[in-house]
């Protein structure tokens, strides 16, 4: 069984960051292409299908290059990574160029500290104008395991000074970035949507207390439908917040709702599958996209590799999208 996303995340930052920091170029991206970059989508179309690489991260690492050039030829125009591997920014811009792919948003995660300038001096260089952030990781200790922990896929419970801590974060990370034309991004799983002591969630907190002007939501739309909420909903209340979507279809969504309020048994018991073969019907929320400020928005599949083509599987969810933009 793979390692859960966010460990996957969480060790290609910790790991990854000093090694392809060292060759940050020092392009800038033009003030044309920021312009675009920012600017709302005024009718989401299939020129602008974006997917997380993280759909096909068994074929990255040394094929990298060729992975993205699978993906343009699919149709895909924009891409998010996950991770850089050991490739410096200058090389990924350069792939990108070569494939004629952009990146605006990544989930490689900016941590405070000395090396964060430089981290984002790479980021600006490879195009992104969104990226996460948390705190650093603490170190590994020596000879730990580097996989899933035991009793498998598990997130911790979060309460109401942790969300606190974690926007402290997000602020302090999306200050030094903006200079940089930078935005941090919030992505969310289902754990954002337990209740609270005070009777919010996580993601209420958020909203609420997070500076617009430094911090945008990328609603990852499979997982907030498991937590049994509505995008639609959301887009209506706090219209404008959601410049970036996750686009994943689920299945089983009548045991995911069997389990009630407990967000990590309907994570669990939610199945990932591509796009179009699923129970999200994503015409009314596509029909949202001026409501939701909608900028950029990514295929996500996290289960493509277990199929045994993960391109072939990136391609069927390009399909469904192209069917559903034109519905």
């Amino acid at each position: 069984m793979e390692r859960n996303r966010r460990e996957f995340l969480k060790d290609a930052a910790a790991l990854g960051a000093g090694a392809w920091l060292l060759g940050a170029c020092g392009r800038s991206v033009s003030a044309a292409a920021s312009a675009a970059a920012n600017a709302a989508l005024g009718r989401p179309s299939i020129q602008n299908a974006g997917i997380q690489l993280f759909t096909v991260r068994d074929r990255l690492g040394p094929r990298f290059e060729e992975t993205l050039a699978a993906l343009a030829a699919i149709g895909y125009r924009e891409v998010e990574p996950f991770t850089y591997n050991d490739w410096t920014p200058e090389q990924i811009r350069g792939m990108l160029d070569r494939t004629g792919l952009r990146a605006p948003s990544t989930h490689v995660t900016l941590h405070p500290g000395p090396d964060l300038e430089r981290q984002l001096a790479g980021f600006q260089a490879m195009g992104h104008r969104y990226g996460r952030a948390g705190a650093a990781p603490p170190p590994r200790p020596a000879g730990a395991p580097n996989g899933r922990p035991p009793g498998g896929f598990t997130m911790p419970v979060p309460t109401l000074d942790s969300v606190r801590k974690e926007i402290d974060v997000y602020h302090e990370v999306a200050r030094a970035a903006k200079p940089y034309g930078i935005k941090v991004i919030v992505h969310n799983h289902t754990m954002e949507f337990t209740r609270l002591a005070d009777g919010r969630t996580p993601f209420d907190v958020m909203l609420a207390e997070l500076d617009p002007s430094l911090v945008a939501l990328e609603l990852d739309i499979g997982w907030a439908t498991v937590a049994g909420q509505s995008a639609v909903a959301l887009f209506d209340a706090h219209p404008g917040r959601y410049p970036l979507w996750h686009v994943k279809d689920m299945a089983n969504l009548a045991a995911v709702n069997a389990n009630g309020g407990d967000q990590m048994a309907r994570m669990r018991a939610a199945r990932i599958v591509p796009l179009g073969q699923g129970e999200i019907d994503y015409g009314p929320i596509f029909a949202r996209a001026g409501t939701a400020g909608l900028e950029h928005f990514f295929v996500e599949q996290d289960t493509a590799p277990d199929s045994g083509d993960s391109i072939a599987a990136a391609r069927t969810s390009f399909e469904a999208l192209r069917r559903i933009l034109q519905g």
